[in-house]
């Protein structure tokens, strides 16, 4: 039998009038991985955060190994054995890594009153040996590093605590594949060590994996926990939803389809620093074209050279119909083009700007009035039209960003693109951190797309995705176009995965 490590009885927490947590009764015992699913606004983060120290409680009683437990601040939470990785990230981008993996504790490598850079990052460097990690230079500065870097160190940072729970919160769905192997390997590791997982994902196929149990939260409260080998992947949604999400998200075709015209073409592109090499391929209306690799494959940099945000060495990005070349984000812009990044709070969204503001900024030309001065009407008219259409859960367009649930900042973040007259949208990672319903909505969102005529170009971390939603798929590895898949060929994972690695 093993032994309960955290007991939590009748937990409540309130954001002003939000009742977001519910009497919430819970048990995690050693070895335990616990997996904790819900939508966007189910009170996940908020239960796991007040666990970890970031919140306090409103009432109700946590133990821990049998003792009473009320952490004051992450900081309490760590030097009780409890870490976190949150979902959004929470680095600190003018620090270097290693400052970001011991911050509140550099204390311990100073000699003589001065810290020493060089110890810490060592110390961090060792911390990544000893769960098989990979190696982040440490002594470089976060700011303009990828999201997939930056969720490392925070996952180090964690484990640098030594801690007997971890607690992950939406973490795989920022890693490539060969990267999520290796924290599927790091949980298994835990267990073997007797110690616990907290675990938030919405893939509900990885978690019933990986987990031994799943806890369901629907509008604050408890639903239910079941063993995670004895429950179907449509049992979990309906529980979430509180009604039948049995079924296909993706496509139900089995044939690629779209028109002829050709809307974006790469021809032999080379970014800048050579992070991708002689990339050519062309993308036309109506069509999903897929691309998949691992961490060091260079996709997400296929977006960001389509769009004009990295600078290329050699080679030419054009919009076929206008004969325009992308040579910056602005012409792209103009030219009917739009960008969804991975990091939607540091890369795309003003986080602290309303609702309002974000649906219109990249309208504002459309959005000028006569004398070339933007009406704030039709600001207001766009913004209340797309808070419906997108199904934005929020009072009103004049509400904080950063209030937003991540599936409805997501909606947010799609929303201002197809609210212009678009012939392109280049789509990186665009469910990540989603529930299941939101994700369906973009999936159909896609789909509308497509009949439109709207090429895109869709890159993700999520194999399930790209072979659900696209008409071609390109695997890349290290940086260059290992194939091209159509959709009525060798669509399966098995088939991706061997051309991945």
């Amino acid at each position: 039998m093993s032994e309960r490590i955290l007991e939590i009885r009748g937990l409540n927490k309130y954001f002003g009038p939000t009742h977001a947590n519910k009497n919430i009764d819970f048990d995690l015992d050693q070895g335990e991985i616990r997996g904790i699913i819900g939508e966007n606004g189910s009170g996940k983060s908020t239960l796991l955060s007040q666990i970890a120290g970031l919140y306090g409680s409103d009432s109700g009683t946590m133990k821990l190994n049998g003792k009473p437990y009320a952490p004051k601040s992450p900081l309490d939470a760590n030097s009780s054995g409890i870490a976190m990785v949150l979902q959004e990230l929470g680095v600190v981008g003018g620090l270097p890594a290693a400052v970001n993996v011991y911050l509140g504790h550099t204390g311990r490598f100073a000699k003589g009153g001065i810290v020493s850079l060089k110890d810490m990052a060592q110390a961090a460097y060792d911390e990544c040996d000893k769960w098989n990690l990979p190696k982040v230079d440490m002594t470089e500065r976060l700011e303009g590093t990828g999201i997939e870097t930056r969720k490392m160190v925070e996952l180090v940072r964690a484990l640098s605590v030594d801690p007997q729970i971890l607690i992950l919160d939406e973490v795989t769905q920022s890693l490539s594949l060969n990267n999520r192997n290796r924290l599927y390997e790091l949980i298994k590791r835990f267990k073997e060590m007797g110690r616990s997982i907290l675990l938030i994902t919405h893939d509900v196929e990885e978690m019933l994996e990986i987990t031994d149990t799943v806890t369901v939260l629907r509008d604050g409260e408890v639903i239910g926990t079941v063993k995670s080998a004895e429950v179907k992947p449509e049992d979990i949604r309906t529980m979430m939803v509180g009604r039948d999400m049995s079924g296909s998200y993706f496509r139900d075709d089995h044939t690629p389809t779209y028109r002829d015209e050709v809307i974006l073409k790469m021809d032999n592109v080379t970014s800048e620093f050579g992070e991708i090499s002689d990339i050519s391929f062309e993308v036309h209306a109506g069509e999903i074209l897929g691309f998949c690799g691992l961490s060091d494959s260079g996709i997400h940099t296929v977006g960001e050279v389509a769009y004009g945000l990295t600078k290329i060495r050699s080679g030419k990005v054009t919009l076929e119909q206008q004969g325009v070349e992308i040579t910056s984000a602005t012409t792209a812009l103009n030219s009917r083009a739009g960008y969804v990044p991975k990091d939607r709070d540091n890369q795309a969204l003003m986080i602290n700007a309303s609702i309002r503001d974000n649906f219109a900024l990249p309208s504002a030309k459309e959005l000028r009035g006569a004398a070339g001065i933007i009406s704030g009407g039709k600001v207001n008219a766009l913004s209340w039209k797309m808070k419906d259409k997108m199904s934005v859960k929020a009072r009103n367009i004049f509400q904080p960003m950063n209030a937003l649930s991540g599936g409805n900042k997501q909606k947010v973040n799609l929303g201002r693109w197809l609210a212009k007259d678009l012939q392109l949208l280049i789509l990186d990672c665009p469910t990540r951190g989603v529930d299941v319903g939101v994700k369906a909505y973009i999936y159909q969102l896609m789909k509308d797309a497509k009949e439109q005529g709207i090429a895109m170009i869709l890159i993700s971390d999520e194999l399930t995705e790209v072979l659900g939603m696209s008409d071609r798929l390109i695997v890349m590895k290290d940086g260059k176009m290992k194939k091209i898949i159509r959709r009525d060929e060798e669509f399966t994972e098995h088939s991706v995965i061997g051309e991945m690695i």
